[in-house]
C-alpha cells in the first residue's frame, strides 16, 4: 500500500472519530475504539518504506 492510499484511509478514519465523538462523547467506548484504530493506522504509516 502506497503512503497516499494510506493517507486517505486515515483521514477517513479521523472524520469518523470526529463524527463519534460528537455524537457520542470523548470517553464513550466507541469513540476509544476508533480512537485506537486511527492510532493503530497512523503507526502503520510511520513504519511504510
Amino acid at each position: 500500500m502506497s503512503k497516499q492510499e494510506m493517507l486517505k484511509i486515515i483521514e477517513n478514519k479521523r472524520a469518523e472519530l470526529i463524527d463519534i465523538v460528537q455524537k457520542n462523547g470523548l470517553n464513550s467506548t466507541i469513540s476509544i475504539e476508533y480512537s485506537q484504530e486511527l492510532d493503530k493506522l497512523l503507526n502503520e504509516y510511520i513504519e511504510l518504506p
